[in-house]
C-alpha cells in the first residue's frame, strides 16, 4: 500500500519505520479448517462473525464458538479448533493484559470469582462495529504501529465499558492463571537447565515460545534472567555451602577450574578461592 506524504511524495507503507506485524487479524477458513491441538505463543482472542467453530481448550472443552460470540485463550495454553461452518473471525493477539486498567484488573482477580463453567462471551453492537470497521484495513501485511496503537485504546475502551466485571473475568482469570503457572515452572526448574533450549524442551515450548512467554511474565530476557539466577546460586555456594570450588564449577556447567576462574573474575571482581575466603 502507498500513500502520498504531505510532500507529494509517494511512500511505500511496508518500508516505514511504523509498520509492524499485525496484531489485529481478519482471517475466513472454510469447512472441515482443522488447527491442531499446541500451546499458543501470544494471549489471543477471537472474535467469530461468521460460522460455526468447535474450539477445544481447558477452558472450552468441546465447545462451539457461534458467529457473535468470542474467548480468550492465554499464552501457554493449549488450543484446538475445528471450522464447523464456513468462518470469518477478528483475532487480536498480546503479551501483556493492556486491555485493563491495573487496577480493575487487580479488582477482577481479588474481588469476582471466575465463572464455574466458561462460555464465550457475546459481541455487543458497540464491538461488532469495532471489529466490522477494522476488518476492511487489516488484510494489509503490514500495519500503521501508532494505527495499532489507537485500535487497541479502542478495543480496550469496549470491552472496559460494555462488559462487567463478571464477563470481564472470563478474560482476567485465564491470564492470571497461565501466567501463575508459567512462573511455577520456571522457578521450580531453573536450577536444573543448563541452556535457554534444555528449558523450552523440559516446558513442551519451542525455544522461540519460550523466549516469547518468558518475556512476557517475567519482563526480561530468558537469558538474562537464568544468567543472573546462575550468579546469585554460585555466590550463595562459595559463600554460605561447604561444596568444593571443584563441585560447585561443574554443578554450574563450566568445561574447566580456569574457565570458572574467569567468570568469576569477570563477574564479581574476585576468584572463587578468594570469593569463599571473604565470606
Amino acid at each position: 500500500m502507498s500513500v502520498i506524504s504531505t510532500c507529494g511524495v509517494t511512500m511505500n507503507c511496508q518500508e516505514c519505520p511504523k509498520a509492524v506485524k499485525n496484531a489485529i487479524i481478519h482471517a475466513s477458513h472454510p469447512r472441515g479448517f482443522h488447527k491442531p491441538a499446541q500451546k499458543c505463543e501470544e494471549n489471543i482472542i477471537i472474535f467469530l462473525l461468521k460460522g460455526e467453530v468447535l474450539v477445544n481448550s481447558q477452558e472450552y472443552a468441546g465447545t462451539m464458538l457461534q458467529a457473535g460470540e468470542f474467548i480468550l485463550q492465554a499464552i501457554g495454553s493449549k488450543l484446538e479448533m475445528l471450522v464447523m461452518a464456513d468462518a470469518e473471525c477478528v483475532c487480536y493477539t498480546f503479551n501483556k493484559p493492556e486491555l485493563f486498567c491495573e487496577e480493575r484488573y487487580n479488582h477482577i482477580m481479588n474481588k469476582v470469582a471466575p465463572p464455574l463453567i466458561f462460555s464465550p462471551l457475546k459481541i455487543v453492537p458497540e464491538l461488532k462495529h469495532f471489529l466490522e470497521g477494522s476488518a476492511s484495513y487489516l488484510a494489509q501485511d503490514k500495519i500503521c504501529r501508532e494505527l495499532l496503537m489507537l485500535k487497541r485504546k479502542e478495543l480496550a475502551f469496549i470491552l472496559s465499558s460494555y462488559y462487567s466485571d463478571y464477563d470481564l473475568s472470563t478474560l482476567v482469570h485465564p491470564l492470571s492463571k497461565y501466567t501463575t503457572s508459567f512462573q511455577y515452572f520456571v522457578l521450580e526448574n531453573h536450577a536444573k537447565v543448563k541452556t535457554v533450549e534444555e528449558f523450552a524442551h523440559l516446558g513442551g515450548y519451542t525455544a522461540t515460545t519460550f523466549r516469547r512467554i518468558f518475556n512476557s511474565v517475567f519482563h526480561v530476557p530468558v537469558y538474562e534472567w537464568m544468567m543472573e539466577r546462575r550468579k546469585e546460586g554460585i555466590i550463595y555456594e562459595l559463600r554460605y555451602t561447604n561444596a568444593t570450588i571443584s563441585e560447585i564449577c561443574y554443578k554450574y556447567g563450566f568445561e574447566s577450574l580456569p574457565h570458572f576462574s574467569n567468570f568469576c573474575k569477570k563477574n564479581f571482581g574476585a576468584s572463587p578461592r578468594n570469593i569463599r575466603l571473604s565470606k
